[in-house]
């Protein structure tokens, strides 16, 4: 009964946050609307009344996106979580794999779609070629951080107990980088979610990218302004996924963070 409670009091306290944040963007909304007082911003209202006339459509490409969106991440946790572990515990690999991290992790990656699309065509598996490259970075350098900030005290108490090598990542290394994991990923999801719109602009049929650009083209900005809330409320929706996650995953984070 406790947990189904407390269930239920975190259920009713994202709805409230996220019903104050949603109104709160209608009004500043509203506000810029009748300041600039162009067609080019139509009215809150005015959007969401085309978005309720064409849900199936908005569903279609959101999910065209989504796909993409997990597929990205997927495959940069699967490379970037081993890889951070590995240059947090390995010195040799810090000391030579750092300054290559360090040296493209601040370029524009969005750059490389062109030479992505001439290796790999026109298909899905340049764009989410392109995501990967854009968040995997990210991803091993929070992950490397969060080894490096475990306590050499923990692993002297892992020896102490004769552990393996693969318990001391069990049961050490990778419980105590999960917040790193967790905060990489919301920043590869609002990133991935920004490379839609220029990696779903070419030979693109499907995708909220492709949508807002085409609404763009033909001068419907009510379609577009509907293309870009949808995006906002399909980051909403995996945010929300990622927190309910994080507290399954690891219940002791939101356990230490009250006791503080």
């Amino acid at each position: 009964m406790a947990i189904r409670a407390g269930a239920k009091e975190r259920t009713g306290k994202f709805v409230k946050n996220q019903c104050l944040g949603f109104v709160s963007f209608l009004i500043f909304w509203e506000i810029c609307h009748l300041l600039l007082n162009t067609h080019t911003v139509p009215s809150p209202l005015e959007t969401l009344a085309y978005m309720l006339t064409v849900p199936g459509k908005l569903i279609l490409h959101c999910g065209a996106s989504l796909l993409r969106v997990l597929a990205a991440i997927g495959i940069s946790l699967i490379i970037g979580v081993p890889a951070g572990m590995l240059l947090g515990v390995n010195e040799t690999c810090k000391n030579l794999l750092s300054p290559f991290l360090y040296f493209i992790y601040p370029m524009p990656k969005i750059a490389f779609l062109p030479i992505f699309m001439l290796l790999f065509g026109l298909g899905n598996t340049s764009k989410i070629i392109l995501m990967i490259w854009i968040i995997i970075f990210q991803m091993i350098l929070s992950v490397r951080d969060g080894v490096e900030q475990i306590l050499p005290l923990h692993f002297k108490v892992m020896d102490s107990f004769c552990a393996a090598s693969g318990q001391r990542y069990r049961y050490l290394i990778f419980p105590a980088i999960l917040p790193q994991i967790f905060s990489g990923l919301r920043i590869s999801i609002g990133i991935t979610l920004a490379s839609l719109f220029f990696a779903e602009n070419y030979a693109a049929t499907y995708g909220i990218g492709y949508y807002i650009l085409s609404a763009w083209t033909k001068m419907n900005y009510v379609e577009m302004f509907g293309g870009i809330l949808a995006i906002g409320l399909l980051g909403i929706i995996l945010f929300d996924l990622l927190d309910s996650l994080e507290r399954f995953s690891a219940p002791w984070l939101k356990r230490n963070a009250a006791a503080r």
